[in-house]
């Protein structure tokens, strides 16, 4: 390691961890992980840290994946000079290699590789290595992304010349008679051998079997070693080699990694572990072994001469076997070969062994149970699994219960069920034994039922890309999210987003697409999608987050607008549903599916009845604003608990008339109405544009808001409560929440300049037009409901004047009193158009122009003589006019 470098990193690891420094040794630090001090690493070469407790905890990193910085920038950091033209290949070999460079001398140049299909980059310094005359090797300093007809794709390497049938083997080392020679894949991992004592060679690629290296050595009794990596393609091609080199008459054997931990370890990983000793080795050795042999029964009497125990189960070729040993049955068979001469004591107890030994097939494909994941609200479990098969099939994953695990019959069902042709006919009894060994200790999953932000987690989970404290993390292969302390996934399979991977092909230029054709308002609608992306972190400091709310007439664009900002987020042809459409159950599941992004109710507005006999009542909603539960309901079991998610996302409303709804609503809502007024050629040219613009090249906005999420928080709460100052200073604004509603969303569209192209023009014009857009709110939510004003109007109609009213009961001149059956009577005698009764009664509680007072009987003004009437049942309001 670099002086310097490792001076740094031996300071951070002071820092972060508390280590103490004993004897060479960083010793007694915390870990992460469990939280005990037992935390350790060699003080020379820190590349791995470690936690002491193997059986409770185990928990280790490299201080590559701790402090990554350190490992990178080499082409910046370190330049060749004239004094040392190798100094950036030297440092990459030091620092990311872990190599003596002193000890392999000679054996590389530093050269300089660049395309014109490099992508964000000017090239790298390379590692060069000389494979034959004309063909070399090189291993570049830095990754690069290149564009390959359209498709970006990442390169580490590069290579001149044909290599085919040759490998790389350390200049100056000579192959002597009878050595052993590990094979390996790439030149890095023969380094890191050759420099742990082992020969070895390079065959640059898996697939690449090195017929003329061997002709070069075919006089020499040489013990080929196939060492090719622990991954799928590295096992496959191991198994083929070692075949073709035996059929050849070489002498031919493995060794292998077994991959376990998160991370896929090569042979250069074992040497900056400290992990390739004689006694590691071992182990190598046999998972080779295991790899190569040529039946279940080898294999399994491999297994039993490593281990002892008389019954076990065991994988070959994707196919699950069951070995049983009959000890009364090798006592007999090892005395009768007691009697055979020419034959070793070992030779003699492993063909007892073959004699002895019950091998059966208990299964015809191979179940691999991988962790342990839970859904604690509803109290339900499951263990994952990796099915994999003997014949060309792709591998199945899927879950299995705990109850499914405790009875063979049932896990017969379920493994039929969930793997095409798979049958297993074990016992419970070796499903019991199968259990025992694999869930032992088995890694357990955090898991959330939807899809977004997780509060808990602090973590953004979207499918097949999660996103955590400004870094993103790919779904690994079996399924869930590794992010270093946490792992994760999602339960949740009704939200599929499509995140494009490739940042490259990125544009953002429609955020002026967006402002041509649907003006200001539109960019507020941006900046509600882009708020939305935060909507839990915002609720949690500000307790609320406003709803929007999208009208206009038919054709004014509004599918359009949504159906586009849906793109932004990795969701492909979707609006929205309707609420008025589904049940209640439906329309909380619906809330529930994510969090930090919006949920989009459509068409609630239409005025027949619905099939339940009533249309959505806006009201339920409210709880929402604050992020609490929209429904409750009772968990499946004996006791009391309820089910009450709270609300993760943001509530946008989109429908050609307004929401008709109480006070408190009307003030939860920001309201934007477009008209086709502003359609002009160039924006219905630039619509057509957003219509069809691929979801590939915008997708990657949710990507790039989430990963400056500490900066945009930040921002949005320093100018939130400067906006929520300015527009409560307005005098035609009196009510606090609209301020704060307005005001967030003013911040938003500052924060805007973040993560897009707009302009300081456009983003002063939108914060205009949201100031005047919360005088209309203010002005809108001090008026009448339009059917109580329809109504109010109709009753001026017929009342007459007050010295001969004709519909109000009441003998108090501060009083109103009507009787609506009565007020129907007359309006259908004069034709006039009634509002639906039971609307009309909801409404009407909320009259500003006249309050309401009560429902009650009263003595009638109208009927009877000398000012005594009969009793009447009215609806009682506050005259403020006559009562002046």
């Amino acid at each position: 390691m670099i002086p310097a470098v490792h001076k740094d990193i031996t300071n951070r690891l002071l820092r972060d961890f508390d280590f103490k420094e004993r004897g060479g040794w960083l010793r007694a630090g915390r870990c992460p992980s469990c939280n005990k001090k037992e935390l350790y690493t060699k003080a020379e070469s820190p590349w791995v840290v470690r936690c002491g407790r193997e059986n409770n905890c185990a928990w280790s990193e490299s201080v590559k994946e701790l402090y990554p910085d350190a490992f990178e920038k080499f082409n910046e950091r370190y330049q060749p000079t004239d004094t040392n033209p190798k100094a950036t290949a030297d440092a990459y070999l030091m620092q990311a290699r872990g190599f003596d460079i002193a000890r392999i001398a000679g054996w590389y140049e530093q050269d300089r590789w660049w395309s014109q299909q490099c992508i964000g980059a000017s090239g790298t310094a390379t590692v060069r290595f000389m494979i034959a005359p004309g063909v070399y090797f090189d291993r570049f300093v830095e990754e690069l992304w290149i564009n390959d007809n359209g498709e970006k794709k990442k390169r580490k390497a590069a290579f001149k010349g044909d290599f085919k049938g040759q490998a790389w083997f350390p200049p100056g080392v000579e192959i002597e008679d009878g050595d052993e020679v590990i094979l390996v894949e790439g030149i890095l991992d023969a380094i890191a051998l050759y420099l742990n004592g082992y020969k070895s060679a390079a065959l640059l690629s898996c697939t690449n079997y090195p017929a003329k290296f061997f002709d070069e050595h075919s006089a020499k009794h040489v013990n080929w070693v196939w060492g090719l990596d622990g991954d799928t393609a590295g096992r496959k091609w191991t198994i083929k080699h070692h075949e073709r080199a035996k059929e050849a008459g070489l002498k031919s054997t493995a060794v292998t990694i077994k991959q376990t931990g998160k991370y896929k370890n090569d042979w250069n990983d074992l040497h900056m572990q400290g992990r390739l000793t004689d006694k590691d080795f071992e182990q190598y050795r046999y998972h080779g072994s295991l790899l190569i042999a040529e039946s279940a029964s080898e294999k399994s009497l491999l297994i039993y001469g490593k281990t002892n125990r008389r019954e076990f189960n065991f994988e070959y070729k994707n196919r699950l076997y069951w070995f049983s040993l009959n000890l009364d049955k090798y006592e007999k068979a090892y005395q009768t070969l007691l009697e055979a001469e020419g034959m070793t004591d070992k030779e003699r107890r492993d063909e007892a062994l073959k004699q002895s030994g019950s091998i059966v097939e208990i299964a015809n494909c191979y179940f691999q149970f991988l962790y342990f994941q839970a859904n604690t609200i509803t109290d339900e479990s499951w263990y994952y699994a990796r099915i994999t098969f003997p014949h060309s099939g792709a591998a199945v994953k899927n879950t299995f219960t705990g109850g499914q695990l405790s009875s063979a019959s049932e896990f017969k069902k379920r493994l039929l069920s969930v793997a095409a042709g798979s049958v297993f006919t074990g016992t419970s009894q070796h499903l019991d034994a199968i259990a025992r060994h694999q869930l032992y200790n088995i890694k357990t999953v955090n898991t959330i039922d939807y899809i977004g932000y997780s509060k808990e987690f602090g973590v953004y989970v979207l499918n097949d890309i999660a996103i955590k404290d400004g870094r993103t993390y790919a779904l690994n292969d079996e399924d869930y999210f590794d992010t270093g302390k946490l792992a994760i996934k999602s339960l949740g399979q009704s939200v599929h987003l499509t995140i494009a991977k490739d940042a490259d092909n990125y544009r953002n230029d429609w955020i002026n697409h967006i402002h041509t054709c649907f003006g200001e308002r539109g960019v507020v609608a941006l900046a509600f999608w882009f708020g939305s992306l935060f909507a839990e972190q915002i609720r949690d400091a500000q307790k609320s987050f406003p709803f929007i709310e999208v009208i206009g007439e038919p054709g004014a664009g509004k599918t359009t607008l949504i159906e586009f900002l849906w793109k932004l987020l990795g969701r492909r042809d979707y609006e929205g549903f309707d609420p008025s459409k589904s049940t209640a159950a439906a329309r909380a599941r619906n809330m529930g599916q994510v969090s930090n992004m919006p949920v989009v109710l459509i068409e609630g507005d239409r005025d027949e009845d619905t099939a339940n006999g009533k249309k959505f009542d806006w009201d339920e909603l409210k709880t929402a604003y604050n992020g609490r539960s929209v429904r409750s309901r009772g968990m499946k079991n004996g006791g009391n608990e309820t089910y009450e998610p709270p609300f993760r996302g943001a509530i946008a409303i989109s429908q050609n008339a307004a929401v008709q709804a109480s006070e408190a609503v009307l003030q939860r809502i920001v309201h934007l109405r477009f008209t086709r007024a502003a359609h002009t050629d160039e924006s219905k040219v630039l619509a057509n544009e957003l219509e069809h613009m691929p979801l590939e090249h915008v997708s990657s906005f949710i990507v790039e808001a989430a990963k400056k999420e500490k900066e945009i928080l930040a921002f949005i709460a320093d100018k939130t409560p400067e906006f929520e100052k300015r527009l409560m200073a307005q005098e035609a604004i009196k009510n606090v929440r609209i301020a704060k509603n307005h005001g967030l969303l003013c911040a938003l569209v500052s924060a805007l300049e973040l993560v897009l192209p707009i302009t300081k023009e456009q983003i002063k014009a939108t914060q205009l037009e949201l100031l005047a857009m919360a005088a209309e709110r203010q002005t809108a939510i001090s008026a009448d409901h339009p059917l109580v004003q329809e109504f109010w109007e109709q009753y001026d109609f017929l009342n007459g004047d007050e010295f001969n009213q004709k519909l109000n009961h009441s003998k108090d001149a501060g009083q109103i009193a009507i009787n609506l059956n009565h007020y129907i009577e007359m309006a259908a005698d004069h034709r006039q158009q009634v509002p639906p009764l039971a609307d009309l009664k909801r409404l009407l509680k909320a009259s500003r122009r006249y309050k309401y007072l009560d429902y009650k009987t009263v003595n009638s003004a109208i009927h009877g003589e000398n000012g005594s009437g009969k009793s009447v049942r009215c609806w009682i309001f506050e005259n403020k006019e006559r009562k002046a």
